[in-house]
């Protein structure tokens, strides 16, 4: 990902963060002749040192059997995005795009042990249902069972990741706090996202 150094996010406990925090993410994979992507929910955990992504994906979907052929794969985490109006800033200027992206690279592996595939989808469930009755556990087996042998569990192992969170950071302080105001007053969420990462990015 073409990323300028302006816009360039290195701190390693932000990016996983932000991963965590917009887990419904795109997985890119080649299949010889061309790309080939999926909209999958994730869950991103770290063991010691190394960063892992488990996901699944319905059996008939054919980018698991992609993963097969020992490739690396694109993992896209995006944030909010929005428009920015030239008439924000205190001269004449273009208009442009803010936004936040993570491009995470990594091996994908099959999960083929039933257990932990299991395990996988259990920690979803336990994480999103936290405030229902609903546990994989009370469920019955021989459905969860079934349920199970429609997907195909995976595990990516990071190498590697870029982060581009471009956020007016090019912008002198009155800009910057105008274009905050003008997004806080819109009234949808993409704006109001972008704002919020542009305050934490420059706190007031």
């Amino acid at each position: 990902m073409y990323t300028p150094k302006l816009y360039r996010e290195e701190d390693r406990e932000k990016i996983i963060e932000f991963m965590r925090q917009n887990e419904f993410a795109v997985v890119v994979a080649y299949d010889g002749e061309k790309p080939t992507a999926s909209h999958l929910l994730v869950e991103v955990f770290e063991e010691g040192e190394r960063i892992f992504i488990n996901g699944h994906m319905s059996r008939v979907n054919p980018l698991w059997k992609i993963f097969e052929r020992d490739v690396e794969v694109l993992t896209i985490f995006h944030g909010p995005h929005t428009y920015i109006s030239p008439t924000w800033y205190n001269h004449v200027n273009v208009p442009t795009w803010n936004y936040q992206a993570v491009h995470v690279y990594g091996k994908p592996r099959i999960v083929e042990e039933y257990d932990e595939a299991y395990q996988i989808l259990k920690r979803l469930v336990d994480r999103h249902e936290a405030a229902s009755h609903y546990k994989m556990e009370t469920l019955p087996q021989d459905f969860v069972a079934k349920e199970i042998k429609g997907i195909v569990a995976f595990q990516i192992e990071v190498t590697g990741f870029d982060a581009n969170y471009k956020l007016s950071q090019n912008r002198n302080d009155e800009d910057y706090r105008n274009i905050v105001v003008k997004l806080e007053e819109r009234d949808d969420e993409m704006s109001h996202g972008v704002a919020k990462a542009m305050k934490k990015q420059r706190p007031r």
